[in-house]
């Protein structure tokens, strides 16, 4: 079988910040690059076949220094980027919660219906990032690979919810901390999850 790890990227200023990245182009902090390292050193697989990461800065910084352990060229990708915050990006959860609290309570509590001006809804989101998914499930059917994706966090918990059946709704039940790792099995095709939000790595240190 083939296995593909999701892995979120590193922690950046605005993740301590509490702000609002999405499609924002924003750096990792030193801390992000360090927990990128970390990774590598202490990766789950000794080989890895193939890398393809979102074009952000934060992801694909992550997926340099990951790549740099194998010797591998990347593929950026932009439909892993994170979800379009619109008028929303960059700003701090509770400013957003202080003006606009109707909308901001449904970003928890049913982000199935939040539609922010000027973003895309995280429908969209699970639509563009699942079918990139299975461009790359398409490509290595050879099987016995090691596949990596550096994306971001609400990317990653709506390919796990569409995987694992769960509704939109419920996306928040996910966590993901900045380099966790999942890892799904690829069976003729069809797609299980066997690891969510591991950080082990940085657990070593």
């Amino acid at each position: 079988m083939t296995r593909i790890m999701l892995i979120r990227h590193g922690v950046t200023q605005w993740n301590a910040e509490r702000r609002l990245q999405g499609q924002s182009d924003v750096n990792l902090a030193p801390d992000g690059v360090h927990q990128a390292r970390e990774l590598a050193i202490h990766f789950p697989f000794s080989t890895v076949d193939a890398i393809y990461t979102s074009d952000l800065g934060r992801a694909k910084t992550t997926a340099e220094v990951i790549a740099s352990k194998f010797n591998l060229e990347i593929t950026l990708m932009s439909e892993f980027r994170e979800i379009n915050f619109g008028e929303w990006e960059g700003r701090k959860l509770e400013e957003v919660a202080k003006e606009q609290p109707l909308e901001f309570e449904k970003f928890f509590k049913k982000p199935d219906m939040l539609l922010i001006k000027g973003g895309e809804t995280f429908a969209e989101l699970q639509s563009r990032t699942m079918a990139a998914l299975r461009k790359i499930v398409n490509a290595h059917q050879s099987g016995n690979q090691h596949i990596v994706i550096i994306t971001h966090g609400a990317a990653i918990r709506v390919i796990l919810a569409q995987i694992l059946e769960m509704p939109l709704r419920k996306i928040w039940s996910i966590q993901q901390y900045n380099t966790a790792v999942n890892i799904l099995r690829v069976d003729d095709g069809a797609l299980s999850v066997e690891l969510m939000n591991s950080t082990h790595h940085l657990m070593r240190t």
